[in-house]
């Protein structure tokens, strides 16, 4: 099965290409024009679209803010360096280790050495 994904600007566009190579519907914010946005719009644009989030902007992993449960899901890409490279070996790693189909609802911290997922209480 596939997700709806949409892959912040701050990601790039490699993490969207390894989606849509893996048969997944991967928009990116820079291809709908949202570059720039502000937060709030662009998590707007999310909810409308039923897509989950893939962004490197550890706001978005704010369970308060954006608690389990209540949106399409949330992948908050972390490395200790912050690469081109690192971010599509990450998407790479989150494609062969998670069940994507399972990410409706969840905040998915992903890093270099693990796949943490947050349900909520």
């Amino acid at each position: 099965m596939s997700i709806r994904a949409k892959v912040d600007e701050d990601l790039p566009t490699e993490v969207a290409e390894r989606l849509r190579s893996a048969g997944h519907d991967a928009q990116t914010v820079v291809e709908q024009r949202l570059a720039g946005a502000a937060d709030e719009a662009l998590w707007r644009s999310v909810q409308h679209e039923g897509r989950c989030l893939l962004t490197a902007d550890k706001a978005f992993g704010n369970a308060q803010v954006f608690p389990p449960g209540t949106h399409g899901g949330v992948v908050l890409f972390r490395l200790p360096r912050e690469s081109r490279a690192g971010y599509a070996r990450l998407a790479e790693l989150l494609l062969a280790t998670f069940d994507l189909d399972s990410i409706g609802g969840a905040i998915v911290v992903i890093t270099p050495d693990a796949v943490r997922v947050y349900r909520g209480p």
